[in-house]
């Protein structure tokens, strides 16, 4: 079995790339649970009421994924649920989230870990693929797909929101050592509209899995 997770911030591109590694595998994509969040508009209106709940959702979404995705080969999720104490620790950073939240969130966080490798047979993704995108390109994106509760012409605090976002994914990546990791530049290889820049993605990918595989290999 291979489990490859997609990651990155809001609007780096994970659902496309998703689809473009899972139809190139010819495997089921795992999507994150965003267009039928019932709770997802409601933290954009009210972020300090809604934080927790947002993110007790996504985590119990993303756990979800993760047993349902070992039930067959190569399968790809478009959102690791590794990033979950990012997002939601910004928010806490933000006052967002009280601390008995954060406490209740993190030792939730800690035992869905502990217990991941009896739910899904293992416990970390074969690899990890971010997608690394500028401010300026990841305010673009964000634009571009239209969701009115996204917008910074509907609430300017958002910029700064999105800017301490996307800065906090630089560090992450760079601590992040659960599983092999790889990272596109989402900047220069604009595979949701570039035909050839999508080939270029899947051949690094195919490049990174084939050396994955050779080092297992050696192992042996």
């Amino acid at each position: 079995m291979t489990l490859i997770v997609l990651a990155g911030t809001i609007g780096a591109g994970k659902t496309s790339l998703t689809k473009l590694i899972s139809d190139h595998l010819g495997t089921k994509p795992f999507y994150e649970s965003v267009d039928d969040n019932e709770v997802l508009p409601l933290f954009y209106k009210d972020p300090k009421k809604y934080a927790f709940l947002l993110q007790i959702y996504f985590l119990n979404k993303r756990f979800e994924s993760i047993k349902k995705a070992y039930k067959n080969d190569n399968n790809v999720l478009d959102r690791s649920i590794f990033e979950d104490s990012l997002l939601f620790h910004l928010n806490a950073d933000l006052g967002r989230a009280t601390p008995t939240e954060v406490r209740v969130y993190d030792n939730l966080l800690e035992n869905m870990m502990e217990e991941l490798p009896y739910a899904a047979h293992k416990k970390r993704p074969d690899l990890l693929v971010h997608i690394k995108v500028s401010f300026p390109t990841m305010l673009e994106r964000i634009k571009k797909r239209g969701r009115d509760y996204e917008q910074i012409d509907q609430d300017p605090t958002l910029y700064d929101y999105y800017k301490e976002l996307n800065h906090r994914y630089d560090q992450w990546y760079a601590d992040y050592n659960e599983s092999p990791k790889m990272q596109i530049d989402g900047d220069k290889y604009d595979f949701v509209d570039d035909l050839d820049a999508r080939r270029e993605v899947i051949q690094m990918i195919d490049d990174k899995l084939a050396t994955l595989d050779r080092e297992h290999a050696n192992n042996d």
